[in-house]
Parts: C-alpha cells; sequence; structure tokens
C-alpha cells in the first residue's frame, strides 16, 4: 500500500464520464446512474478486462503499460496534451521529502526588458503569480501587477471577469495549463492553497477541476474588452525564460497599424511620465494683436 495520492485513478474516473456511448460508438444500453461510459465498457473497448480496470481506477495497479495506456487513450478519446499527461501518471515511486518551496526569482536581465517594452509584459511563475510587470500592462489590466495571482483573479474578481468577453473558454486554458503543469506534484503546497481556496469560492472552477482537463498555452489572438477603449484584440506570446523553470515571459501586441493598435498607444500613453510625453511648446500670446 502507499499513500501517495491515486493521480491516475481520479483522472480516468473523471476523463471517462466525459464520454457517451454514442460517441464511444456503442448501444446505450440501460439506465445509467452517472454520465459517461461505465467501467466494463472502458474496459471492454480497451482490450482489458473489468477487474484490471477497476484495479487502476482504485490505485491498486499503478504500472499499466504503455500499451494499455494507449488503449485506453483512444477510448477516452484523449489529445496529445492528454495522453501526455496520461503517461506521465503512471509509476509508484517513493516520494523524496518535500524541500521549502524555492522562491520564483526573475532575472534581472528579464526584469529590465519587461520594463523597456512598449507593449505589456510581464513574468509569471508555475501557479500564474505575477513576478514582473510593466506599465502599459496594468493599463490594459490593473491585475497584471505584481503580487497578483491570475487564477484568483478570473475565478474571484468580476472586473477581471468583464475584460475579457470569451471569459469561459480562457478559464478553462488556464485550469487546463495548471494540471500540465503540476503533473503529480499534487502535494505542492502552494497548489494545495490555491486550488483548496478556488473550489470553496467558485462553482465555476469546481465544475473544470472535476473535468482532469489538461493543455498547454500558447501564443494566440485574445480579445478584450476594455473600460476605457472598448473591445480589441492583442496578440498573446508566451516565451519560457532560460534557467528559470516554471517561469514564463508573456508579451501582448496588436496588428500594427490597426484600431487596435491605437487604442493600445492610447492606453499607454495614459501611464508615462510627464517628462517623458511630448514635450509642451509655448506659444505667443494673440489676444492682444489686431
Amino acid at each position: 500500500m502507499t499513500n501517495r495520492p491515486n493521480t491516475l485513478g481520479e483522472y480516468l474516473k473523471a476523463r471517462h464520464g466525459l464520454v457517451t456511448p454514442e460517441d464511444a460508438g456503442i448501444p446505450d444500453v440501460g439506465v445509467r446512474r452517472v454520465p459517461g461510459l461505465r467501467r466494463e465498457e472502458v474496459a471492454m473497448l480497451a482490450g482489458i478486462s473489468a477487474d484490471y480496470y477497476l484495479r487502476l481506477e482504485r490505485g491498486r495497479d499503478r504500472n499499466p503499460s504503455t500499451q494499455v495506456l494507449e488503449s485506453l487513450a483512444r477510448v477516452l478519446q484523449l489529445n496529445d496534451d492528454h495522453v501526455a499527461y496520461l503517461l506521465s501518471l503512471v509509476g509508484d515511486q517513493p516520494r523524496r521529502p518535500r524541500r521549502r518551496a524555492r522562491k520564483e526569482v526573475v532575472p534581472v536581465g528579464v526584469q529590465k526588458l519587461v520594463e523597456s517594452l512598449g507593449q505589456p509584459a510581464y513574468v509569471e511563475g508555475r501557479y500564474f503569480d505575477i513576478l514582473v510587470a510593466n506599465a502599459s500592462a496594468t493599463a490594459l489590466s490593473p491585475r497584471f501587477a505584481v503580487g497578483r495571482n491570475q487564477l484568483r483573479d478570473m475565478f474571484l474578481e468580476p472586473a477581471d471577469q468583464a475584460l475579457y468577453p470569451d471569459w469561459r473558454n480562457s478559464t478553462r486554458c488556464l485550469i487546463g495549463n495548471l494540471r500540465r503543469a503540476v503533473g503529480t506534484d499534487v502535494d505542492d503546497p502552494r497548489f494545495v492553497e490555491l486550488v483548496g481556496e478556488l473550489s470553496l469560492a467558485s462553482p465555476w472552477f469546481r465544475e473544470l477541476w472535476a473535468r482532469h482537463d489538461v493543455k498547454a498555452q500558447f501564443g494566440a489572438p485574445m480579445q478584450f474588452d476594455h473600460p476605457t477603449v472598448g473591445e480589441m484584440t492583442l496578440y498573446r506570446e508566451r516565451m519560457s525564460i532560460d534557467g528559470t523553470p516554471g517561469l514564463e515571459l508573456v508579451i501582448f501586441h496588436p496588428e500594427p497599424g490597426s484600431a487596435d493598435a491605437e487604442k493600445l498607444a492610447l492606453l499607454s500613453s495614459a501611464t508615462l511620465p510627464v517628462s517623458s510625453r511630448e514635450p509642451k511648446v509655448d506659444r505667443p500670446d494673440r489676444s492682444n494683436l489686431t
């Protein structure tokens, strides 16, 4: 026996509940007490015994072969991100004593780079903590500021939710990326704190978390509905920072010459110190001229 969390079993239970008999191409027979496929149907379609599948779900066997996992992935209709995640859950190696969580530190050069960029930019940590941000980022959203956490803000802050017209899909991406980043390290104190807090405070978070979705985040266009300049679309780029596992540089930029570029420039100019704006030109007083 082991006291290690049964991440493989929890994942299998969550995912087979998302596949319908129609999806799997089998008859929907009898009354189903829970949605999705029955355990015996998953086992049958994967070519394994129902007893063995039950052992996997209950954590009694944590070392299935790659062939078994690939068969289960086919039945559960997993994409590449989910297959990679499923394969990472296998094994029952003893846990090393947990060391104190290491503080996430942004290299000085990267800090200076972020500050020098004219486009909104920030560095986020493994759990979406904002570690460094420039003035353009906080102009885009006051919550893109050092010390904020994007997970908390996306699920708990109405002003942040209003900023994203496609808010629900944005939260799906965040949760999928969190699952992928954490992997089997589910007893990390920071992870436990965040998931516990959000599970209590947000029904939508609980619903998404129960799905066990896994999704990598990449560069993509993002829609914003800003309270000052209105709707605009910005491209989001994500870049890993060498030598700092888990840290990523995030930059938003518009289509050059577009209305979105003008809106972003307007927001950014409002954050500039007076000395860096266009210098004031003294003009002659013409009030007394005839």
